[in-house]
């Protein structure tokens, strides 16, 4: 007939407004298992789930905030791991904000291989106003189902680029890394040793490359003998160190990615019978309580968790309203934090 389009598309879907009653039709599902799925029930089958998933992320649908669908007055806190006093930096962080704003704070941790159920759908099932995800790197799949029920992201300290559309709040680690080493420099240190987190890691990355600036601003080669990777933790930093002290020309000082793997350098230190800082100066990372504890009170590059956090928090509940944020991005400034565990090399 004269004027009639064809609404269809290549894979026979029909153009047009997306529904949950066309998403059903699409899954061959009834709307009431669409609606189970959408609110992050448990009583629907997996592979029925995964393909209403699968749906609701071709067509970009989003359930119309009308009041209806129900929020818990949750955030959700999601770590990688939670095993050292860095993530309970964290924590209080954003237990700051939300407490204020008169929201809770369920942790979780992110667990590949629990029975086929990610974290994403244990998320949903609870409905939080919105998510903090903490060193991780959530993926796209996981984001999409989150986006879909309308609950914002936002990662801090991501491990690799979060996207465009993901919020993240970051430290300049680069100028850190650069910060700790001129200290270092300036003290009269040339073979200076660096271990960092795990090389596929942003911040870690940024850290040595902050390094490596400084040491060819100021005219010193960089000795890939010195430059090591661990895990953050203390046994890595302990290993690492052991190995860089047992060449034949050892580092006088060492640049810590972390304060934990500064302890661990501390460790392998006193294995050998050195002195800190007479026989080797430290440099760690992040200024956790436990620094000014060592002894001697570790140097270190002050990262602001608590306000990282803080700041992520803040950022995730302006979405959560459904305001634009100021910022879609933010780096807070770190510091260097100079205490006994630093002097001039005793050789040259």
């Amino acid at each position: 007939m004269p004027g009639k389009t064809d609404s269809s598309q290549p894979d026979g879907t029909v153009r047009g407004k997306v529904t949950i009653a066309r998403i059903a039709a699409e899954a061959g599902v009834s709307v009431p298992t669409v609606s189970k799925v959408m609110n992050g029930r448990a009583d629907v089958a997996r592979d029925t789930r995964e393909r209403v998933e699968a749906i609701i992320r071709q067509h970009g649908y989003q359930r119309r905030n009308d009041g209806r669908a129900r929020r818990a007055d949750l955030l959700e806190l999601v770590f990688h791991e939670l095993e050292s006093a860095w993530a309970l930096e964290i924590i209080r962080g954003v237990e700051s904000v939300a407490r204020d704003s008169g929201v809770s704070v369920v942790l979780s941790e992110l667990q590949p291989g629990s029975g086929g159920r990610d974290w994403a759908e244990d998320v949903l099932a609870r409905r939080p106003v919105g998510v903090v995800s903490v060193f991780s790197d959530p993926g796209g799949v996981q984001l999409a189902k989150l986006h879909a029920r309308q609950i914002p992201v936002v990662v801090v300290d991501p491990v690799g680029d979060p996207g465009a559309d993901v919020p993240s709040i970051g430290a300049t680690n680069w100028n850190g890394g650069l910060t700790a080493t001129r200290h270092l420099l300036e003290l009269g240190h040339r073979r200076i040793a660096v271990i960092g987190g795990p090389e596929r890691v942003l911040c870690s990355r940024a850290r040595v490359d902050g390094y490596r600036a400084a040491l060819e601003t100021a005219g010193v080669a960089v000795d890939p003998a010195l430059v090591r990777h661990g895990d953050f933790h203390v046994t890595s930093g302990q290993r690492e160190a052991m190995s860089l002290l047992e060449l034949p020309d050892p580092p006088t000082a060492v640049f810590a990615g972390s304060d934990l793997q500064a302890v661990g350098v501390y460790e392998a230190a006193r294995s050998r019978g050195l002195r800190i800082p007479e026989d080797l100066s430290v440099v760690g990372f992040d200024d956790l309580p436990v620094a000014k504890w060592t002894g001697p009170a570790l140097t270190t590059v002050r990262q602001p968790l608590q306000e990282m956090a803080a700041a992520a928090t803040r950022l995730v509940l302006t979405l959560a309203r459904g305001e634009r944020p100021e910022h879609w991005r933010l780096e807070l400034a770190t510091s260097l934090v100079v205490r006994q565990s630093t002097a001039p090399p005793s050789r040259a």
